[in-house]
Parts: C-alpha cells; sequence; structure tokens
C-alpha cells in the first residue's frame, strides 16, 4: 500500500446505536483509573536526534505514573523487551502496529454505562490533518484496543484526537474552535454537527468553546490548537487556563480571548465557570496545563527554568489532596505534547492485559 494512501474519508461500518443511547458517557479525569495507556515512540523522523531521549522521558512519565496505577505501554512488534528494560515492572508492554506515540490521541476515548460497564469509542484519526503518514495502524489502534481489553466498540465517523477536548463528567465538554473547526479534520462538517456527534458519542449535552489553543500549536509537530495545550478541568465547574501576564508572551492577547470566553460560558448543570489561571511566563518551553491526573497524583511538565517551581505551587494549591509531581517536559514538548498528550485514562471496570 502506498504509505500516502491513508486518508479517512470513508467511515468505518458500525452499529446504529450510539454511546449516548445505550447510556454511555465519558467520565471525567479525576474519576478512579483502572490503569494508564501509553504508546511508545515509534516514528523516529518526528523525533530526529532526540529519539532516544524521547524514549528515556517516556519511560520516566511512565515509572511516575505506575507509582499511583498500572501502566500499558503499547509498543511496535518486537519492542517490548526495549520498554521492560526501560520502564520497570510497573510497565505492562503490549505489542501492536502503531505508527506514531500520542495516545491520547489516536487511542480510544473509554465512556462508561449505567451500570459500570465500560465501552470504547473510535473515533477516526488523520494525524492531525495530514501532517503524518503512515497512520493507518493510528487510525485503527482503539478498535484494536477495545477487541483486546474484551469491551464493545463504538464506532464515530468524527475526527478527533483525544487531547482537543475535556469533559466534566456532567455533561460539560470544552474544546477550542481553531482545532475543531479547522478544514483538515471534518471539512463537510459544520459546527452544529461537530457538536452532535460530540453529544452522541460522548454522552454529553453542553459544548463550551474558546477560540485558542497554543499559538506555537502549529507546523509539522502542531495539533492546531488542542484544548490540553492551554487549559484543563480541575473539578465540575472548575477550569484552569494559561494565562501569561506579559505582554511579550505571543500568547497574551489569545488568552485574554480564550478568559473572556470562559467568563461568559455556562455547564451543563448551569454553572457560571470558576476559572483559575496559571502564568507561564513569558516565553514557556512546555505547557504546564499539559498535565495528567492519576489515581492522586498529578504529572507535570517541568521546563527546567524558574517558572517550573511556581507552576507546581499553583498546581498543588489547585489539586489538593493530589501529590503534584515533575517530568521531563522539554523534549515531550519538542515532539508536540506533553504527559497528557502521551497518556489515556483506563477508567476503573476494565481488566488490563
Amino acid at each position: 500500500m502506498d504509505p500516502r494512501n491513508d486518508t479517512v474519508e470513508t467511515p468505518r461500518t458500525s452499529s446504529t446505536a450510539t454511546p449516548r443511547d445505550d447510556g454511555f458517557a465519558m467520565p471525567a479525569e479525576w474519576a478512579g483509573h483502572a490503569g494508564c495507556l501509553m504508546v511508545w515512540p515509534t516514528r523516529r523522523e518526528l523525533w530526529g536526534s532526540q529519539f532516544d531521549d524521547a524514549c528515556h522521558d517516556y519511560a520516566l512519565v511512565a515509572e511516575s505514573i505506575a507509582e499511583a496505577e498500572p501502566v500499558v505501554m503499547v509498543c511496535p512488534p518486537g519492542a517490548a523487551g526495549d520498554v521492560r528494560d526501560r520502564c520497570g515492572s510497573g510497565v505492562t508492554a503490549v505489542e501492536l502496529p502503531v505508527d506514531d506515540s500520542w495516545a491520547r490521541d489516536s487511542g480510544p476515548v473509554f465512556v462508561t454505562g449505567p451500570g459500570g460497564e465500560v465501552a470504547v469509542v473510535s473515533f477516526r484519526f488523520n494525524a492531525w490533518g495530514e501532517r503524518w503518514h503512515p497512520y493507518a495502524d493510528d487510525d485503527a489502534l482503539a478498535g484494536r484496543l477495545g477487541d483486546l481489553l474484551g469491551l464493545r466498540v463504538f464506532e464515530s465517523p468524527l475526527v478527533l484526537e483525544g487531547g482537543s477536548f475535556f469533559v466534566d463528567g456532567e455533561g460539560t465538554l470544552l474544546t477550542t474552535e481553531q482545532c475543531l473547526l479547522n478544514p483538515n479534520r471534518n471539512p463537510g462538517l459544520e459546527r452544529r454537527e461537530i457538536e452532535e456527534e460530540l453529544r452522541a458519542a460522548l454522552g454529553v449535552s453542553t459544548i463550551i468553546w474558546i477560540p485558542y489553543g497554543h499559538c506555537l500549536d502549529v507546523g509539522p509537530a502542531g495539533t492546531d490548537g488542542h484544548v490540553d495545550g492551554v487549559a484543563q478541568y480541575v473539578s465540575p465547574g472548575h477550569v484552569l487556563l494559561e494565562l501569561p501576564s506579559s505582554p511579550s508572551s505571543p500568547d497574551f492577547a489569545r488568552s485574554r480571548e480564550n478568559l473572556a470566553a470562559l467568563e461568559r460560558s455556562f455547564d451543563a448543570r448551569g454553572r457560571q465557570l470558576d476559572i483559575s489561571v496559571l502564568d507561564p511566563g513569558p516565553d514557556p518551553a512546555v505547557s504546564y496545563a499539559n498535565h495528567y491526573l492519576a489515581n492522586g497524583r498529578v504529572v507535570v511538565p517541568l521546563s527546567g527554568t524558574d517558572d517550573d517551581d511556581r507552576a507546581l505551587a499553583r498546581l498543588a494549591d489547585l489539586y489538593l489532596g493530589y501529590d503534584v509531581v515533575g517530568v521531563p517536559g522539554t523534549v515531550l514538548a519538542h515532539g508536540g505534547g506533553g504527559p497528557h498528550c502521551i497518556t489515556q485514562q483506563i477508567p476503573v471496570g476494565v481488566r488490563l492485559p
């Protein structure tokens, strides 16, 4: 097959039932986890000379998370031994065909039903608007993992990455116009049609749109403005937003437009949002908002600058009762993400391999 002939123009076939039809909805990220899903670095042309550094830092993230919950690391066939050697006993290696290493975006989205049962939603994946080829195995990854875990798989025709949205577990979804309305994702769909598919697939009722992701989230390693580069839900009704205080920051004006959009928004329960801000510094090397919530632990990317201590202290104030820990973040940022981008929470109720 031509490695560039992997577009997603034709949706996969599936039952006509949607998760919403059968009472399923995506839980918030602070809900209990059975474990964490990651995917081992694979695309060498993305990382270049930092490929080995990327493997090293993925292993450090996995080890940090494994202190709080089990980690399942998907890796290409033949790579399980390397994963075990680097990551230790708290990480289970599972060999599957993959093209890249961003579990949040190409992996399964887990939804839970009224009786606590868990299912997978498999959204379409087109490598962030056809940026990288091939991507056929990443497009198939969610369904393959659902089958491996013995879970029902709902197929969605929507091209959607997990880093482009958050849910609060109470009916609200937060996303950016910059990403979801980009014509390189779903060019035939209008905003209302995208909203309806989000409601059907994730069991939400209210969509909150902010205008922008991070201004540098473009180019070959970009995602066209994923929301997890600038914001994150802390708890129901409570959103954290990166808001640089320095006018020299390239996100100074954009972040204030995001703030204004949040200030005029109400969630599915009718609450006006409680907004906390975090100043990432005038020229941040990492996105502190791009952290992973494990069971009782917050895993935060660090830049190696003076901004780190201030960011960790701010997050400790927000996540009371959590152990807030830092991991190296600059190599992950070079690849286009952070700890949130390379992870996907697996809800309680899933039997891990």
